[in-house]
């Protein structure tokens, strides 16, 4: 019996020969009817994804960026569809899940992986309510991201995140705590607190350099840095050596935290900003989702 394989695509999103290369490269593996579904924006695919898993698809493509496969990754954890292999074709900006799991921004090596790669279960963090796969965070990089998404980003593409970035290293620190596996872990002033499954985030900058999605749990690091100099001396750490030896970064690990802000800040997961919130709790939540990675290749 033929692999009843479903197509979910963000159909603003291209990539090599578009979405009709990608129809082809599928009829030419066998794949002649797949279950089809294209929507105008990413939250607008987990409707889609649960329709693809009541028709009863054994495999599904995710075509688009994080935003794409953040919504995927959490329609199927919330259906308990954990074990239905995923498999991304790298159609958006960033494609920062893509990049850490060794998939290249390549569609006829994408489809290829899709189809015959190794099927490997990752980890997923889980931010108020919502599922996440590569970070979420509050704070800098929650305004940053927050002013990138939409038109700036259609326009300039990654160039957004570092011009946004620009206006936001002069926003200044707030009280937090932070409370990891139950145990008080930090409280003062930062500028940011990130939660990683993976090591390389937004801008490309390997920020959770002992990061794993096979590890159950869930990185967690604190920014004390303000102002363009104090940034500069974070961010060359980041890029030049282990994020952990900057003066302005703290960081742990653990499976539950909780973050409780003196005022509410915005906060994003997976790239895409989700409004304000005073509190945030998260968790770690062990091979939730089965992805197809690259045969013999990086898995992290």
């Amino acid at each position: 019996m033929a692999l009843k394989v479903a197509v979910v695509a963000h159909k603003r999103k291209s990539l090599d020969g578009g979405l009709p290369e990608l129809r082809r490269r599928l009829a030419d593996a066998g794949v002649v009817e797949p279950l089809w579904y294209e929507v105008p924006k990413s939250r607008k695919a987990p409707k889609r994804v649960r329709k693809a898993l009541d028709a009863g698809a054994e495999l599904i493509f995710v075509w688009g960026g994080d935003g794409m496969v953040q919504r995927t990754v959490d329609a199927l954890a919330r259906a308990g569809a954990g074990d239905v292999p995923l498999a991304i074709v790298p159609a958006g900006t960033a494609n920062l899940l893509a990049t850490n799991l060794g998939i290249p921004e390549d569609l006829a090596a994408a489809v290829e992986i899709g189809l015959n790669g190794r099927r490997r279960t990752i980890d997923l963090g889980r931010v108020n309510g919502e599922h996440f796969a590569v970070m979420a965070g509050a704070g800098f990089d929650g305004e940053l991201i927050r002013d990138a998404d939409g038109g700036l980003k259609d326009r300039l593409g990654r160039v957004a995140y570092a011009w946004t970035g620009v206006k936001h290293v002069r926003d200044g620190a707030v009280p937090m705590t932070v409370t990891v596996d139950g145990e008080p872990w930090y409280a003062g002033t930062a500028s940011c607190v990130l939660f990683g499954n993976v090591g390389t985030i937004t801008g490309g900058i390997r920020a959770f350099d002992d990061a794993s999605p096979h590890d159950g749990k869930l990185e967690v690091g604190v920014a004390t840095a303000e102002g363009a100099l104090q940034w500069a001396r974070t961010l060359g750490r980041m890029a030049t050596g282990r994020s952990e030896g900057s003066p302005f970064i703290k960081m742990t690990a653990g499976q539950k935290i909780r973050v409780k802000l003196a005022e509410p800040l915005t906060y994003e997961i997976d790239g895409g900003a989700r409004g304000s919130a005073g509190k945030l709790k998260v968790r770690a939540v062990p091979a939730a989702v089965t992805l197809c990675l690259p045969a013999g290749g990086a898995s992290a």
